[in-house]
């Protein structure tokens, strides 16, 4: 850390006037507000502002259009997943109807050659 180089107090004041001096005429020299410089960089400072306004403002409409394009490939697909779950239960209905309907056609020949075993039966008794 650097040592102090002031001699005495005095030395010391002087030191902290002619700084504070150089502040207050630095501060002075500072442009006006009407400044046609200060008034570019305000210029300038909204400008850069307002695009960086419109950028956020467009990535926050493309987030919501692709989140809503999202929300409409979901639907479609939950519909057509729906519609492909009914399907599959109509088949599958028509699938037990047909072996429903099998198990009975098969159920009948039996019957019959039940009833035609038991007629021969019958006839070779008499």
């Amino acid at each position: 850390m650097p040592r102090f180089t002031d001699k005495d107090i005095s030395e010391s004041r002087a030191t902290a006037a002619s700084a504070k001096k150089a502040m207050l005429e630095r501060f002075r020299a500072r442009p006006a507000e009407n400044d046609p410089a200060v008034v570019e960089r305000k210029a300038a400072r909204l400008a850069v502002s307002q695009a960086r306004e419109a950028r956020i403002a467009a990535r926050e409409a493309d987030r919501r259009a692709e989140t809503e394009r999202q929300a409409a490939e979901r639907k479609v697909r939950e519909e057509e997943a729906e519609r492909m779950a009914v399907e599959q239960a109509e088949r599958e209905k028509m699938e037990r109807r047909a072996e429903g309907d099998r198990a009975v056609d098969l159920l009948a020949e039996q019957k019959a050659a039940r009833d035609s075993r038991y007629a021969a039966r019958q006839a070779r008794r008499r």
